[in-house]
């Protein structure tokens, strides 16, 4: 008697014996193995990745052989996909424990029947080992991958033994894993999938290169079409369900990687622990971090290809950071991009007034309707501040001083609060003053950005006001840790609630109309800064749920001309709020109680009424002594770069008696003088004379050359 193909019984009955004996020693040598060979799962250790505040991912970074291996599980993929999976590949993957004995008897059955291999019983768990260890496809590898299979199980469960296949299933060219395959194909999560990319997913894997869509779009379509058959038969999908997904596009081509919040992954990714898990989480959101990169990008390319713009948008009740741009561009040379400018130690120019302001108003020296001079005055050591663009307003409210940002009221009332208790109250809030030499007492300049301070650091202190004085650090990553105990009271909750009203007034950022001129409008708290020689604009802003900062400038701390505040910072400022929900807690808030409410300034107590001129304070003469009138840039003899230059250069002097008269060749400079210097954008190489001339006459000059 022969079967089928020429078999004889005792062939098929030493075929069968031989697979039978095959199974049975793989299931008794497993104990042994584990022992002697435990499974290598160093191929699980993927690729770090950072997510989001919902998972999504921001960036992942390549693994050492170069492939897209971002770590997955079951939680992170559409439960059809699953099914999809589980029916086409292992239905009794729930119950075996890494082989399936019904396969393995079947597959040896057909064997014997046809005379050749016609199905091979691996299961997900066996194909996750053979990822794991990769063989030639042999009886002796086989036997070896269903005794792994056995081990995986029994080291990693079954919702271990997923996950590895869910993040070592080869997906064409160097994707591995079913996350990196859907962003990579679809520019989406896996959490989501139509029936039609749910099909491709579970058919790529058996033949990644082949069956490529954008190289072998035929053959990816047949696959897939297989694999809707099967679930139609399977009752996954219904027969209409299965059409309308083959009619679905096959993707024509790869889609970049996820490439969000540069900065802040690089940064997560270098403090990892190599034991620490791959999956670094943040606060971030994802789709708002993309929409608050573009339009970062945007503002620094109408500014010109060297200025820079960082930009933070911060939830105040948390601290917790929902977007973070530290440059335009991580890979824009010209703008140093790869530098975190929100890390970056900068002068904050005006944005540090209102601390002063609130330290004041908490010591009951100052009420928002307190009148302060704002005229030429000298302080202690002889430090004159000057107004931007030295007008004088004479006799101007608390209020009106720090909406207009006028700098001789501010540094009157930094004197009355005292240097040293401003920059210790600033170290509470958590900003660290740093100073120029890092020496000496702190003084009278910091009014007006005599130190240095981070973006970061100054979205935390408005955090601190939004939320009504007690202390907010921006954070990253969420960290129940930092909640216990009671919080840093920085200012008063009264003190908060009178500088959230005073700002919420101010002048609205260029372009844009008044909040209250628009029906339903986002009122926005906000103060600039422009810092000395036009280094560095900034905007801070809150609308009761969130601040928002931004910081304008060049990496590199090179002048550029023109840069204001409220004219370069405050417009994209605003836009980003518009990115945002409308806040549920409006500005001010309500009125806390120990706010004096008075209607005007007659009705306040007498001591409160003006502010009185300090004792080291007085009148600068018109006419008396001076330092020498000198230039202090360019310096005499220079050679200038040209590309550099044409951009615009800050000419800058000292001394003599103000206010000062440039000329360039002996033409008056057609620019608005600012503090200490003036604006020029030269009009060709060569050699040029720049001359200042102060209100006695006298003159200094210096010939530098543009090349």
């Amino acid at each position: 008697m022969r079967t089928r193909r020429g078999q004889t019984p005792d062939k098929v009955r030493r075929g069968a014996a031989a697979l039978g004996l095959a199974l049975v020693l793989a299931v008794a040598s497993t104990l042994a193995l584990d022992r002697l060979v435990p499974p290598d799962l160093s191929r699980l250790a993927p690729t770090v990745t950072i997510t989001d505040r919902t998972g999504q991912v921001l960036r992942g970074f390549l693994s050492p052989d170069q492939t897209w291996r971002l770590p997955t599980t079951r939680a992170d993929v559409d439960p059809l996909y699953l099914a999809m999976l589980m029916a086409y590949e292992d239905s009794r993957f729930p119950w075996h424990p890494g082989v399936d004995p019904l396969a393995v008897a079947r597959a040896a059955a057909q064997a014997v029947w046809h005379g050749e291999v016609v199905s091979g019983a691996s299961t997900l768990t066996m194909q996750a080992a053979r990822l794991l260890e990769p063989r030639p496809r042999t009886l002796p590898s086989k036997l070896i991958e269903m005794a792994r299979a056995l081990q995986l199980t029994a080291h990693l469960g079954r919702d271990g033994v997923l996950d590895a296949y869910l993040t070592l299933a080869p997906f064409g060219g160097n994707i591995e894993g079913v996350r990196a395959a859907a962003l990579a194909w679809w520019g989406k999560e896996p959490r989501r999938l139509t029936p039609g990319q749910a099909a491709l997913l579970v058919a790529l894997p058996q033949n990644p290169t082949a069956w490529r869509p954008d190289r072998h779009p035929e053959a990816a379509r047949a696959a897939r079409a297989k694999v809707l058959r099967r679930m139609v038969g399977a009752g996954v999908l219904t027969a209409l369900q299965a059409r309308e997904a083959e009619a679905e596009p096959l993707p024509e081509v790869r889609q970049p990687m996820p490439l969000l919040a540069t900065h802040v992954a690089r940064r997560l990714a270098a403090e990892r622990d190599p034991t620490d898990p791959p999956v670094i989480p943040t606060t971030l959101e994802a789709g708002l971090q993309a929409r608050v990169e573009a339009l970062v990008r945007a503002h620094a390319d109408s500014l010109g290809t060297r200025v820079s713009v960082a930009a933070l948008v911060v939830e105040a009740a948390t601290g917790e950071a929902r977007a973070w741009v530290g440059s335009p561009g991580l890979l824009d040379t010209q703008r140093r991009g790869a530098v975190d400018m929100t890390q970056a130690p900068r002068s904050p120019g005006s944005a540090l007034k209102p601390l002063i302001y609130g330290m004041a108003f908490e010591d009951g020296l100052l009420h928002p309707l307190t009148e302060i001079d704002d005229r030429p005055m000298a302080f202690g050591g002889g430090y004159a501040p000057e107004n931007f663009g030295f007008a004088h307003h004479g006799r101007v409210t608390a209020a009106e001083a720090l909406r207009r940002s006028l700098n001789v009221p501010a540094v009157a009332v930094l004197d009355r609060v005292g240097p040293m208790r401003f920059a210790a109250r600033l170290t509470e809030a958590g900003v660290t003053p740093r100073r120029r030499g890092g020496l000496g007492r702190p003084g009278l300049p910091l009014a007006l950005g005599g130190l240095g301070v981070t973006l970061e650091e100054l979205v935390g202190l408005y955090a601190t006001i939004a939320v009504g004085g007690e202390r907010r650090a921006v954070r990253l990553q969420q960290s129940p840790s930092e909640e216990a105990g009671d919080p840093t009271r920085i200012l008063s909750e009264a003190a908060a609630w009178q500088l959230r009203s005073i700002l919420a007034e101010a002048p609205p950022a260029a372009g844009f109309a008044p909040d209250d001129a628009i029906r339903g409008g986002r009122a926005v708290a906000f103060k600039t800064g422009t810092s000395y020689g036009f280094r560095d604009a900034w905007a801070i802003g809150m609308d009761g749920d969130h601040v928002v900062g931004v910081w304008v400038g060049r990496a590199d701390g090179t002048p550029v001309p023109g840069i204001i505040g409220r004219e370069t910072a405050a417009p994209l400022m605003r836009a980003l709020f518009d990115l945002l929900a409308p806040p549920r807690r409006p500005l001010p808030g309500p009125r806390p109680a120990g706010v004096l409410d008075v209607a005007r300034g007659a009705d306040l107590p007498p001591p409160l009424r003006r502010l009185t001129a300090p004792d080291a304070g007085r009148r600068l003469a018109a006419t008396g002594t001076a330092d020498p009138l000198r230039l202090r840039f360019p310096p005499d003899g220079a050679t200038l770069d040209w590309d550099q230059a044409a951009l615009g250069l800050v000419l800058e002097a000292d001394g003599g008696h103000r206010p000062y008269a440039w000329l360039v060749n002996g033409r008056p400079l057609e620019t608005a003088p600012w503090h200490r210097g003036a604006q020029w954008r030269p009009d060709g190489r060569g050699l040029a004379r720049v001359t200042v001339v102060d209100a006695t006459g006298r003159a200094a000059g210096a010939e530098i050359w543009l090349k």
